[in-house]
């Protein structure tokens, strides 16, 4: 009996530091890592140590929260069964021959685009690498394995990329996930804010596919990540910003798209203080 909860104490601490050293990225799978973790060691002080671990992560915490009325299986449940609701309001979405562009890496928008390609949607993707940790290429990995057409291009051609020029085409629609969906706006990688604003001088439509948990009325913290992600051995005189995330505002978004249904931002807003 105590050489097994030694062991799931190791690995609720193995959990714990491969989520906070980026090891596990991406909101969904923080959140059910994290709900696994806690299901290994349920106490008040784990559950505070997860909820620590990632301040721009709101899933998490709200995952964690509902672990007090919900199951551990109803919970993991939600995660399959909003992204089956969000697939198909995606797939209404888009019509054939389009160029969507998304950033970073977000599992709600990737599996949507492959479910939009298994079901005979015909369309490009354009996206960007998203440095430092280069997740863009997950997501290019992912679209290309499902035989989806992708180009991906440097983060500081996201000009190039949206405005038609040196041969690019015209991208019809933006797809960008979340990690925090917010009153005003939302929270997502660094690179977001910036593709937001070129697409409404664009006139690009911008929708946000995201999970409803990942909505918050509490303030969020933007992670400052290691200067070693930039440049290693930097000079000492060199200051190095990394900010991992950025706001975006409501003002740039079209619509957001979760497993409650296609909203307007303000409307999606108003459904979950109803909640």
């Amino acid at each position: 009996m105590e050489k097994g909860f030694i062991k799931k104490r190791i690995e609720f601490y193995k959990i714990a530091r491969d989520i906070k050293r980026i090891k596990i990225q991406g909101a969904r799978n923080i959140a059910k890592k994290a709900l696994y973790a806690y299901s290994l060691v349920p106490t008040k002080k784990a559950k505070k140590k997860l909820m620590s671990l990632r301040p721009t992560e709101p899933m998490l915490v709200n995952v964690l929260n509902r672990t007090e009325t919900q199951s551990y299986e109803d919970i993991l449940k939600h995660f399959d069964s909003a992204q089956e609701k969000i697939n198909k309001i995606v797939f209404r979405l888009i019509k054939n021959n389009e160029i969507i562009y998304t950033h970073c890496h977000s599992t709600n928008v990737s599996h949507s685009l492959i479910y939009a390609k298994n079901n005979y949607k015909k369309f490009e993707v354009y996206n960007t690498e998203t440095r430092p940790l280069f997740q863009g290429r997950k997501t290019a990995q992912e679209l290309t394995d499902a035989k989806i057409k992708v180009t991906m291009f440097i983060d500081s051609a996201l000009s190039i990329a949206l405005s038609k020029k040196q041969g690019t085409k015209s991208v019809t629609k933006i797809f960008l996930g979340a990690d925090a969906l917010l009153k005003e706006g939302i929270i997502n990688k660094i690179g977001s804010g910036l593709i937001a604003q070129i697409a409404k001088n664009q006139k690009i439509p911008v929708y946000i596919i995201a999970d409803s948990w990942k909505f918050t009325t509490k303030a969020i913290k933007i992670e400052q990540r290691n200067l070693n992600e930039i440049w290693d051995n930097a000079p000492k005189k060199v200051k190095i910003q990394n900010p991992a995330f950025e706001f975006v505002d409501k003002k740039y978004i079209t619509g957001i798209v979760s497993e409650l249904g296609l909203f307007s931002y303000d409307n999606f807003v108003k459904k979950m203080m109803k909640e």
